[in-house]
């Protein structure tokens, strides 16, 4: 009898211990199986939330067909604990093992809101932009501007919530006073500015910021990184340019700047002025003169009249000699490649040519055929 009830309980225990060995097999193949999750998705998670209610809210939306294997899972791999506040991209057809790697690993958001101060030339704006999972683009969803107008309710929102990244982009051509006046502006970032940096130092990029980051701290990034970049420019210059200091390269590639917007013309804008720097000839630019009569804060709004082009100023260069005294703008890294690495041309003269970018000329007879085409585009146009 005993050998019978021994023999039975031998039998069940391995039938036990089959059991749960397949229990065991079969939980280790859900979790690291393909979800059922069909669309990407953002999953956002409250600072102190706990892996249970994930796990639940991963199940309602249809990413994980069993939370508790999820739960499971992870403690078995000793990340229980590890989840992180964030809004995380789960992308479709995530296994559990992915979607635990996600939310444990930590670091920056990677979907969810985003806030861009986008600093222009001609405006400022703000924008609150919403990263959308199936196309993995972010999409705008408010915008304003943080001079002129009150904040949307979805930036107010957004500035609320712990997991929204912040974003400050610069555009080439701005100047000093433009990108100080709209930091000044931005209200998720602090501290004063006590003077302004230098015209052109502040390289144009994008820049990660945090909520509260300081105004100083981030102008003092942007000028290491024009350091750098002028630094890196003035090492491998060509030889025989018409200036000796990484300064005057810096004010060289502000006028390349401000005269072109076409990528491929600013190494001939550049060799247009460094031809005249080489032949003692004034470089006639209007930016310079703009500059002059607004010392960079804001736009003139209207053409130069002959009287400014006749008065003498440090930024008149239609009557100084040489560069102006400063940049006018702060140039990006490619107009100071320019600057440096003009194109070898015999160019003397540009002028516009209707299509966004400019006529070339060598000499004077040249020039004036090209100004002529381009009067008569502008009458065309009805331009004056």
């Amino acid at each position: 009898m005993w050998r019978h009830v021994a023999s039975n309980a031998l039998t069940l225990f391995i039938v036990a211990l089959v059991v749960i060995v397949g229990l065991v097999a079969w939980g280790r193949t859900a979790y690291h199986a393909a979800g059922p999750l069909e669309q990407a998705m953002c999953l956002r998670i409250q600072s102190g939330a706990t892996l249970r209610r994930v796990s639940d809210e991963l199940a309602r939306r249809g990413a994980v067909s069993n939370p508790s294997v999820l739960r499971i899972g992870a403690d078995y791999s000793g990340l229980a604990d590890k989840v992180k506040a964030g809004s995380f991209l789960v992308p479709a057809h995530a296994s559990m093992a992915q979607i635990v790697d996600i939310v444990t690993r930590g670091g920056a958001s990677t979907c969810g809101t985003e806030v861009v101060l986008r600093i222009g030339v001609s405006q400022v704006r703000m924008r609150v932009r919403e990263l959308d999972p199936a196309t993995r683009k972010f999409v705008n969803v408010a915008e304003f501007d943080p001079q002129k107008d009150a904040p949307a309710p979805r930036y107010e929102k957004a500035v609320g919530a712990p997991d929204t990244r912040y974003r400050v982009a610069i555009a080439e051509g701005t100047t000093v006073w433009q990108v100080v006046e709209a930091l000044k502006a931005a209200g998720f970032l602090s501290g004063d500015v006590a003077r302004l940096p230098p015209e052109g130092m502040l390289a144009p990029d994008s820049y990660e910021v945090t909520a509260g980051s300081s105004r100083a701290a981030l102008l003092d990034r942007m000028q290491q990184a024009q350091k750098a970049r002028l630094r890196k420019a003035w090492a491998h210059r060509a030889e025989g340019l018409p200036f000796e200091t990484p300064r005057e390269a810096l004010v060289l590639a502000s006028l390349v700047e401000k005269e072109t917007g076409v990528a491929e013309e600013r190494r001939q804008v550049a060799s247009v002025f460094v031809n005249r720097l080489k032949r003692g000839i004034r470089l006639q630019t209007d930016p310079a003169v703009i500059y002059g009569l607004t010392d960079g804060r804001g736009q003139l709004g209207r053409g130069l009249r002959q009287s400014e082009l006749r008065k003498k100023t440090p930024y008149n260069t239609y009557v100084i000699d040489g560069l102006p005294p400063t940049p006018i703008a702060n140039p990006g890294e490619a107009s100071i490649e320019a600057a440096v690495n003009p194109a070898q041309t015999d160019y003397l003269f540009f002028v516009a040519d209707g299509t966004g970018g400019h006529a070339f000329a060598a000499t004077l007879a040249e020039h004036n055929r090209n100004v002529a085409a381009w009067r008569e585009i502008e009458a065309s146009r009805g331009g004056n």
